[in-house]
């Protein structure tokens, strides 16, 4: 798992109502119908002219927004709700700003890849087909065998809300929904939402806490999907039916919101959530030496540096030399600066400002709180992909030497014992890394696995490779499952692994968002999508024969996709998704041989998650075990 820098507020658990942002006051203007065909939507507090896309049958409205700008005495506080402007009617074609990214400390930021973000940067965008222009009868049967297609009501649609990643210090609200929507009908409204990042939205210490909030970006999500709750009936969107998804840091959020409040919330905000890799990176409390040495860090960079004598009183209240005041009147380039100073002076794949525990919105580690099954929301489906920790290890580890080494400093609070223990529940039969070793995918349920095997590493390197995925990204998945499954609430939790080589991080977000057969072939990208879009429309994933086998192939034989039943542990079964890929070839990307062939076939089967790549059902049950010294 990441070592992270950051931490949040671990006070007296609090009612979600006493520590939400300012509710919303404008009275929305419903309009005479669901969805009305007019491009012009009066919100109250402000009225917004969207676009349509008349290919794809859509509407469009592309920076909507959701809170005042976060400047100012707003800096660092709860987000609110937007005032009144209503001396225009607002173009509502373009994207708005995007939020100030930050790196990784593997990654360099420039000026540049500022020069479209700015703090002022809570908006949301969104996709909606008109009430009146769907097709009264459109033929959703290959969505699901058991879907009731919404196309032939004018009432409202399900609704899909996509959290962007980029571990909590990069990404935008700018993803095209389209694709994945008109693979499914048009039959939901789609909305990205924007939420601050780096220092601006995660910094975190004992004055923070005090002065303003933690976990600021968390709380912008929050309020962004209460907008949703308000306001989405004027796009012909269900507030009753929302289904939160995201991937890497934007899956980790929508654990956390399915965290939020200690699970108190119920369908208050949404149904359903689909998490794709939920990045869990170290979890400190709000207060602790990681997040607060971060915080110190950023203020010397913008020369608001604390003194001795703060430093040895900052857990006070009349501490000396307030910090906070002095960053408050900072301008925003000079802060800017330092977060990014900040996160890039970290080690090799870690991210400068991340979630803390605040004891308020955030109340435990996700190991511990998804293990007792406080979670909001009702049903959940939850992915990872074969290769998640290459892109975020150090790709130097060739003897144990190595490796041990890299779980020290990945580590800081393991023990002598607890590395031996890693090495025990991480067996290898390589002592060091061949370099003439064969790379290939495994198969997860037969032959070498993970553990020492994969298309870009093997040995010791694999080895580390897999410890990161499975602590960072792999073990949250399982967990999330468990947590859904026959939860108080009635739902269900499903689970799925994708695996169409090299099946690095992200690389499945192609999937469910490019248009099929634009990275991945037709029939793989449609049976993908249409998964995705059956559990918004019908909280269940399964799909057709037909689908699942390939919409070109003509074969309607049965397919484990369109049986596919809920995780338990007793049954702890996944879909892995898979293709034959006939033809590999060489990514300039990665430096290896990836899937490329638009001739691949489909090939699902459900396997058992619990002993899949030598056991990593067991492996994971370990890391809940230490979750109190990763932490996580």
């Amino acid at each position: 798992m990441l070592l992270s820098l950051l931490a949040l507020v671990a006070s007296a658990a609090a009612s979600p109502a006493a520590y939400n942002a300012r509710p919303y006051s404008h009275a929305a203007k419903r309009q005479a119908s669901y969805g009305s065909s007019s491009l012009e939507v009066d919100l109250g507090y402000s009225v917004y002219a969207g676009t349509n896309n008349a290919t794809a049958n859509l509407n469009n409205f592309l920076g909507i927004r959701f809170a005042q700008a976060p400047l100012g005495p707003l800096r660092w506080q709860a987000p609110r709700a937007p005032l009144t402007n209503r001396n225009e009617t607002i173009q509502a074609a373009s994207y708005a700003p995007t939020c100030i990214q930050n790196p990784d400390a593997s990654t360099t930021i420039t000026a540049e890849n500022n020069s479209l973000a700015s703090e002022d940067c809570l908006f949301v965008s969104i996709s909606h087909v008109d009430a009146d222009t769907m097709s009264a009868g459109a033929d959703l049967e290959l969505l699901q065998l058991n879907v009731q297609s919404p196309s032939n009501a004018t009432g409202p649609l399900p609704v899909f809300v996509w959290i962007h990643g980029g571990g909590y210090g990069a990404g935008s609200g700018r993803q095209d929904l389209t694709a994945f929507i008109n693979t499914n009908e048009n039959a939901f409204v789609g909305v990205a939402i924007q939420y601050r990042l780096g220092a601006f939205g995660f910094m975190s210490s004992d004055e923070l806490a005090r002065k303003g909030v933690v976990n600021a970006g968390l709380l912008d999500q929050h309020l962004a999907l209460q907008w949703v709750q308000q306001y989405i009936h004027l796009f012909n969107g269900d507030p009753t039916q929302v289904t939160i998804a995201g991937e890497s840091a934007g899956a980790g959020s929508v654990m956390l919101q399915d965290m939020a409040f200690g699970g108190s919330l119920g369908t208050q905000l949404f149904r359903n959530t689909i998490a794709a890799s939920p990045y869990l990176p170290m979890q400190y409390g709000y207060k602790d030496w990681i997040p607060s040495q971060s915080y110190y860090a950023f203020a010397t960079a913008v020369g608001c540096a604390p003194s001795a004598a703060y430093l040895e009183n900052s857990s006070q209240a009349n501490a000396t030399q307030p910090i906070f005041e002095c960053l408050m009147g900072k301008d925003s380039a000079t802060l800017i600066n330092a977060s990014v100073y900040v996160s890039q002076s970290g080690s090799y794949g870690t991210w400068g400002f991340l979630p803390v525990t605040d004891g308020r919105m955030i109340q435990d580690l996700p190991s511990r709180q998804l293990q007792r099954k406080q979670v909001n929301g009702v049903n959940m489906l939850v992915g990872n992909n074969a290769n998640e920790g290459t892109i975020f290890t150090p790709q130097t580890i060739e003897t144990e030497d190595d490796l041990v080494s890299y779980l020290r400093a990945t580590f800081p609070l393991f023990s002598n014992n607890d590395i031996a223990k890693i090495l025990y529940y991480y067996p290898s039969t390589n002592a060091t890394v061949d370099p003439n070793a064969l790379l290939f995918a495994t198969a997860g349920d037969m032959g070498p696995t993970a553990l020492n095997e994969s298309s870009v590493g093997t040995g010791q390197q694999q080895r580390a490779d897999n410890i990161y995925a499975e602590t960072t990204f792999v073990c949250p998945s399982y967990w999330m499952a468990e947590a859904y499954s026959d939860n108080s609430m009635g739902g269900q939790g499903y689970k799925y692994q994708f695996s169409i080589p090299a099946a690095l991080h992200a690389s499945d977000v192609a999937g469910y968002f490019d248009y099929p057969g634009q990275q991945y072939a037709v029939d793989f990208t449609t049976a993908f999508q249409r998964i995705w879009g059956n559990f918004v429309v019908s909280s269940n994933p399964q799909i057709s024969n037909a689908v699942a086998n390939g919409v070109s192939s003509g074969n309607n034989t049965a397919n484990a996709a369109s049986s596919w039943p809920p995780f338990s542990i007793y049954a702890p079964y996944q879909l892995n998704l898979n293709t034959t890929c006939p033809v590999m070839a060489a990514s300039a990307t990665i430096g290896q041989d990836v899937c490329a062939s638009p001739e691949e076939v489909n090939e699902f089967k459900l396997v058992n998650a619990y002993t899949w790549e030598g056991g990593r059902g067991t492996r994971c049950d370990f890391w809940r075990s230490v979750g109190e010294i990763v932490p996580e």
